[in-house]
């Protein structure tokens, strides 16, 4: 067994036990302001459109390290750029259509297009080709900061995490050679504690309850409320977005296509305060039609806008924007469709005023899944089997499974293959999130003194 050792990380994890003055010093460093600037570099290409969105990530980030991690995904690829190699990697299984922000908010429970409640990944703003084992650490990291954030021993989270790794090894080793991820599914069925809570409370919400939230009737005619996080647009960015709706219907296989009525738009508002690493980047709703005439079935449009993928800093070209037209909005619809099996017909791409969106339907049947509950050891490793098969599942179904043209063979063989000891794997990867995890509460602590100190960070 090989475990890769990260030097300078044990180095942090060393200096946060030694008190506050020698953090104080440490935060002074090179890598301090680095943090600084690549956190300003980030950000300020969205400050003139989305100033008070910024703001709102900026002091959502200070809050507290797994806030900060969760903003700042940026950095870890950059970070990624210079660390050791998994001794559980292969050039093959870098092209594993991968996430990129894979942290516990970024796991939902929702109807898929069939009706069925399942838990699943949820975030694909990020996706792109790049090595499993990158979601695989990203997402024992965040378990670290968020389980400290719960309370829990770091004993009990380190259990956690060899569980999601075992969980991960063991269903990719399941799907290879059988086929068999082209049908599994988290549901009620196979799952317990809060995941499964999760998709009963998604599974018994209604369209009724969503429109009713967002949306008021007068008379006949159904409309955005006017509400703090729910702005209307200057009507300059409404005709633009009417405009796009051509676009985005075309981006979707005419297979799935409904009638051009369906997508007739009756409001738009700004979305607000969505996120935390995606604050910035603008997001619209749109209400839509719908099947029929009647206002009970009207459909609420996420227009979200998006950028360049932060993993392709450090696997830059692996999938060529030819494959999504060099559109970022359809290379995030290809990576929806890609993850999920039976994905939201909805999904699709479109462009607003030379910015591109990724557009999806605000499902009325979607529970975003509360890390908050994971607040005991039990929660915790009960809640990580299923991270672990939910990673999975995403990594498996993305391969030729899903279009031979962009990874030309079988991921689930090449990572069940390459992970030649399950143990190891889990050593390395528990080694790499709780050292890591140092290195991001030094960061966030320098980051915290400029914030304080007004220091401009976008």
């Amino acid at each position: 067994m090989r475990v890769f050792q990260i030097p300078v990380l044990a180095v942090c994890a060393m200096l946060c036990t030694m008190g506050s003055a020698t953090v104080s010093a440490f935060a002074a460093t090179p890598r301090s302001g680095w943090v600084v600037s690549e956190i300003y570099a980030y950000n300020h290409p969205y400050a003139a459109a989305a100033t008070g969105e910024l703001e709102t990530k900026m002091a959502t980030m200070a809050q507290s390290a797994y806030g900060f991690y969760r903003g700042t995904d940026h950095l870890f690829f950059r970070d990624m750029t210079t660390m050791p190699a998994s001794a559980y990697a292969t050039s093959q299984t870098g092209y594993a259509w991968i996430g990129g922000d894979t942290h516990l908010g970024n796991f939902d429970a929702s109807r898929d297009s069939g009706g069925k409640a399942v838990f699943a990944v949820s975030d694909f703003d990020e996706g792109q080709l790049g090595q499993y084992v990158w979601d695989l650490r990203r997402l024992a990291v965040g378990m670290v900061l968020a389980g400290r954030e719960n309370g829990l021993a770091d004993t009990d989270i380190r259990t956690a995490i060899e569980t999601l790794v075992g969980a991960y090894a063991d269903k990719m080793s399941d799907f290879k050679g059988s086929g068999a991820e082209l049908s599994f599914q988290l549901t009620p069925g196979n799952t317990t504690g809060v995941v499964d809570d999760t998709i009963v409370e998604a599974d018994g919400k209604t369209r009724a309850a969503l429109l009713s939230k967002y949306t008021r009737l007068s008379g006949s005619a159904r409309s955005f409320q006017d509400l703090p996080n729910l702005v209307p647009v200057p009507a300059a960015t409404y005709s633009a977005i009417v405009g796009a709706v051509g676009g985005y219907v075309n981006s979707i296989a005419a297979s799935k296509r409904y009638a051009a009525s369906y997508y007739a738009v009756k409001d738009i508002r700004q979305k607000l305060g969505s996120g935390v690493g995606s604050l910035g980047k603008l997001r619209y709703y749109v209400l839509v039609q719908g099947a029929s005439t009647a206002t009970t079935d009207d459909v609420i449009l996420e227009m979200k806008q998006a950028s360049t993928s932060v993993v392709a800093i450090a696997n830059g070209g692996r999938l060529p924007a030819s494959s999504y037209g060099a559109h970022e909005g359809a290379r995030v619809a290809k990576t929806a469709k890609a993850q999920r099996i039976n994905a939201d017909v909805l999904i699709g791409h479109a462009s607003v005023a030379g910015r591109p969106y990724y557009v999806h339907e605000k499902s009325p049947y979607q529970e975003d899944f509360d890390y908050t509950l994971l607040s005991t050891a039990g929660r915790m490793n009960t809640a990580a089997t299923y991270f672990g098969q939910a990673l999975a599942s995403a990594h498996a179904i993305s391969d030729q499974d899903y279009d031979a043209t962009i990874v030309t063979y079988s991921i689930d063989k090449q990572v069940a293959d390459a992970i030649t000891s399950k143990s190891g794997l889990k050593a390395e990867i528990s080694a790499f999130a709780f050292e890591y995890a140092a290195q991001v509460q030094l960061d966030w602590q320098a980051f915290v003194v400029a914030y304080d100190n007004g220091t401009p960070l976008y």
